[in-house]
């Protein structure tokens, strides 16, 4: 098998126009990036973890690190193994009396399994190679600089229409905030 290649939690971003999240990998030591997309309920698997939430009763992913404990098998570490469609193919090893386990796994069970375990998270080269990213290095020689100008004069009217919020603004009295005035939420 190729060379696997090591990378580690960069973040967990909200997409603000739907309910999934993103893990973003980064290679280590590279400025190579990948993306894989996950539920809301998996996101917040992996960040509880990461953030080191204690919580009262074990979540599904603790439960499962405790059960491999219990059967004295070790995580050495998850895999990312293969893309297809969308759709990110992981895999959990252990090793139990000297042999290792591979082990199925959503990427995102894997992901949030590793992150408890303390065990690396790697890549297949192929995985990286056809859905990781570089962020831009160069900025095009031939684009003009940015130029801070000053913005275009209001129109003549623009100052009427604004001056309904100046008066509402004026009215405030904020050094007294227990004063009645036009903002209290009890007006």
């Amino acid at each position: 098998m190729s060379q696997m290649i090591e990378v580690m939690i960069d973040s967990i971003r909200v997409h603000l126009m739907a309910p999934q999240r993103v893990v973003v990998l980064k290679q280590v030591n590279v400025e190579r990036y990948l993306t894989i997309w996950v539920g809301p309920y998996e996101a917040e698997a992996i960040t509880v973890a990461l953030q080191e939430v204690e919580m009262v009763r074990p979540l599904t992913h603790d439960l499962l690190k405790n059960v491999f404990k219990a059967f004295n098998a070790r995580i050495t570490r998850v895999e990312i193994v293969k893309l297809e469609g969308d759709i990110y193919y992981g895999n959990i090893v252990a090793e139990a009396d000297g042999r290792e386990i591979h082990i199925d796994a959503r990427s995102s069970d894997a992901i949030a399994i590793a992150v408890r375990a303390h065990a690396p998270i790697l890549v297949h080269p192929d995985v990286m190679e056809t859905a990781g990213m570089e962020p831009d290095r160069e900025v095009s020689e031939s684009s003009a600089p940015i130029k801070n100008e000053a913005p275009p004069p209001l129109p003549e009217d623009a100052s009427d229409r604004l001056s309904v919020f100046k008066d509402f603004i004026d009215k405030l009295d904020i050094d007294n905030p227990d004063k009645d005035n036009p903002a209290s939420p009890s007006n």
